[in-house]
């Protein structure tokens, strides 16, 4: 049956709900249509963008009649910054349309009809969250400037003045390096022809320590001063680590390898009363207070009684695995990293811990050794990027055979995909899983899965 409308066409739609990854669900006489920028409860005006044989996309022009659930951002930036989605979405209606997407992945997606999924952690703060946060820099009358990408452009990056996810001391050294490079008529790098040389600025904080790590990105070329750059951050007593790196290729990255300006290669941070050493491209989760409940959420899933030998796979720094030593036999994690394996080590070694041990490699490559050297694990805990479980890694998990897995996940859509193989090849049953809000604002969702061997 051909789509009821066409591209470019301009109708009235209801938005019903959200979809994951943040687009507002509406219907035409049955047929579906995202609507960017539409929430739950609005009546819009759209402007159809795309058309497949399976649904289509339009994008809101005109709100005709706001829903009961949209509030005041408070940022100024909003919603040109696409940083933040959903700042003028009542919390309350951004946790119900999360918990409501990971219950339909898990229908959907898993072919779970009742999924044991349990009320969504809703986060501490809404705001001034995020522990870490990559700035672009970008060109402007005053000279140059750090913002974000504008919402949808590659190519056009947006000033920002205060940031509502950062904290005031974030924007502060923000604010202090963007005048540093005016005053050294530094010129920002243009994506477009790829001239100039600022890149990006990256800011990690520790936020149980007060420690701060900044990470400049430039273009190839000394073209600046060390010494000043360092001393105009020295004036910010909590940066402890300055690093500079340099991006050879057009991609827009900033997991490089780095020269320490100045201070010690990495800060410390503390999580459940254990210390962790994060260096500039170690992963850690960017919502400290958050990440606290989901170690603890995976604590309390593993639930252990001191004699099991445990698997923590895409181990980052150790941070789970590191939490579960107290309670295991033995932790054994890897991870692709080696930056990420450097500092798990390290943070063994710091809180004491003797029954860790942490190496570098690629997951579904490394377990047939990792089985050899550990013996058979019973609890797997594995933390994988949002594309989930490769088709090999989780035929290799499944022949692991432990009685218990611990899935944490930041994609509830591939976590079903990962749950449904599980299942039907490897005989797990998903027992228990919470979805928990780390982002607010934002369309991501975390979540803690027990899956039980049957």
């Amino acid at each position: 049956m051909a789509a009821p409308l066409a591209k470019d066409q301009e109708l009235e739609l209801h938005v019903d709900s959200l979809a994951f990854g943040g687009n507002g669900v509406a219907r035409l006489n049955g047929f579906v249509v995202f609507v960017r920028r539409g929430l739950p409860g609005d009546t819009v005006r759209a402007r159809v963008t795309k058309v497949k044989r399976s649904h289509a996309e339009a994008l809101a022009v005109e709100i005709v009649e706001p829903s009961d659930k949209r509030v005041e951002a408070p940022c100024a930036h909003y919603p040109a910054c696409g940083g933040c989605r959903f700042q003028d979405l009542a919390y309350g209606a951004q946790l119900e349309a999360k918990h409501e997407q990971v219950g339909d992945a898990l229908r959907r997606i898993g072919g779970i009809a009742e999924p044991p999924l349990e009320p969504i952690l809703p986060a501490e703060s809404q705001f001034f969250y995020r522990n870490k946060l990559e700035y672009s820099f970008t060109s402007t009358p005053a000279g140059p400037s750090l913002g974000f990408h504008k919402a949808g452009r590659w190519d056009e990056v947006l000033e920002i003045e205060k940031c509502w996810l950062t904290t005031e001391l974030g924007n502060a050294i923000r604010n202090a390096v963007r005048d540093w490079a005016r005053e050294e008529r530094l010129e920002p790098y243009d994506q477009a022809d790829q001239s100039g040389y600022l890149r990006h600025l990256v800011v990690r904080e520790g936020r149980n320590t007060g420690q701060v790590l900044v990470q400049l990105v430039t273009a190839p070329g000394g073209r600046f001063d060390r010494d000043q750059f360092v001393e105009v951050l020295r004036r910010l007593p909590e940066v402890r680590s300055i690093h500079w790196a340099v991006n050879e290729t057009p991609a827009e990255v900033t997991n490089l390898p780095t020269t320490l300006l100045w201070g010690d290669d990495a800060i410390e941070e503390v999580l459940r009363g254990l210390r962790f050493r994060v260096r500039p491209n170690a992963f850690l989760q960017t919502n400290t207070a958050m990440a606290e409940e989901l170690y603890g959420l995976a604590r309390e899933f593993a639930a252990l009684s001191g004699g099991e030998t445990v698997y923590d796979l895409y181990c980052g720094i150790g941070s789970i695995g590191l939490t579960l030593a107290s309670s295991a036999l033995t932790v054994w994690g890897v991870d692709v990293s080696e930056e990420s394996i450097a500092c798990a080590l390290e943070n063994a070694d710091l809180n004491g811990i003797s029954n860790a041990a942490f190496f570098a490699g690629e997951t579904a490559d490394a377990l047939a050794e990792l089985r050899e050297r550990a013996g058979d694990p019973d609890v797997v805990v594995v933390d994988p990027p949002r594309a989930g479980l490769s088709n090999k890694a989780v035929r290799r998990l499944g022949r692991l055979e432990a009685s218990r897995i611990v899935y944490v996940s930041c994609n509830p859509t591939t976590l079903a995909g990962n749950v449904k193989e599980l299942a039907s090849s490897w005989g797990y049953a998903l027992e228990r899983m919470r979805p928990v809000d780390m982002f607010p604002h934002t369309p991501h969702v975390e979540s803690v899965s027990l899956l039980v061997k049957r």
